[in-house]
């Protein structure tokens, strides 16, 4: 499953960033986003906008075709 079919609240494991750009690789590994953190999808946007999501203890705001790519998986969830 990707990020975005997430619901609002739900908690799940980031699984695979690699279908990714690299700008936006090095962009969540900068900020602590990696493979194996436990990611919270808190909110999305009407007609297609942005993602917030929780990781780490900080809010990211991320475009929602990006968060597409993202893959979790939320069967081995953990509260953050």
């Amino acid at each position: 499953m990707n990020l975005t079919t997430l619901k609002k609240g739900q908690i799940g494991v980031i699984k695979d960033i690699s279908n990714t750009t690299k700008i936006l690789q090095d962009r969540l590994l900068h900020i602590g986003v990696c493979e194996g953190c436990p990611i919270k999808l808190e909110r999305t946007l009407p007609f297609g906008g942005p993602c917030m999501i929780e990781c780490g203890g900080q809010l990211i705001g991320i475009r929602r075709k990006d968060a597409e790519f993202i893959k979790v998986e939320s069967d081995s969830c953990k509260q953050l």
